[in-house]
């Protein structure tokens, strides 16, 4: 049984049913904590869905964490930054009307998410590592442009499929 503390507790409670099914897991809560209870696997992800759903993401997106491809990874803006207006730098990676993050979603082929002083990124484990990257560098006061090339340079071509993947049920 996993033990999960949220502060958005509702974005779970309305969804409950659907995670419950999707998931393969029960969910049960008392105030702001989700206990959830499966198999360890199931716990896993479900675990990985319910922190995505708390940075904000949308529930389609943190669905995609049920495929195997699919990552959750989350950056602390302190831990690559010494500076103080963090304000500043968030406003950096947003961007102007939100430009900057939909670029490097287009560029990197991820979803990102901005709570406090995290980003979330939600992607394909090949692309997870650009896209971290990427953030990084804006964090570190690059600039948008320099990334984006960057980005472009790095970008990572799809792998032929060799039929080795087990398919999609």
């Amino acid at each position: 049984m996993e033990r999960i503390i949220i502060e958005k507790i509702q974005r779970v409670t309305k969804n409950r049913k659907k995670l419950e099914k999707t998931l393969n897991v029960k969910i049960e809560n008392k105030g702001k904590e989700v206990f959830v209870t499966g198999k360890a696997e199931d716990e896993y992800i479900a675990e990985k869905v319910i922190e995505a759903l708390e940075i904000g993401f949308p529930f389609s997106t943190a669905l995609l964490l049920k495929e195997e491809d699919y990552m959750l990874e989350i950056i602390n803006i302190k831990n690559h930054t010494t500076r103080k207006d963090l304000e500043r730098i968030r406003a950096r990676i947003i961007g102007r009307q939100g430009k900057t993050l939909k670029t490097l979603s287009d560029l990197t082929g991820c979803y990102f998410e901005i709570k406090e002083n995290q980003v979330g990124i939600i992607g394909d484990a090949e692309f997870i590592k650009n896209a971290q990257d990427a953030v990084t560098s804006i964090i570190k006061g690059s600039k948008q442009s320099n990334v984006y090339s960057h980005l472009e340079k790095q970008r990572v071509q799809p792998i032929e499929d060799l039929g080795l993947k087990e398919g999609k049920k």
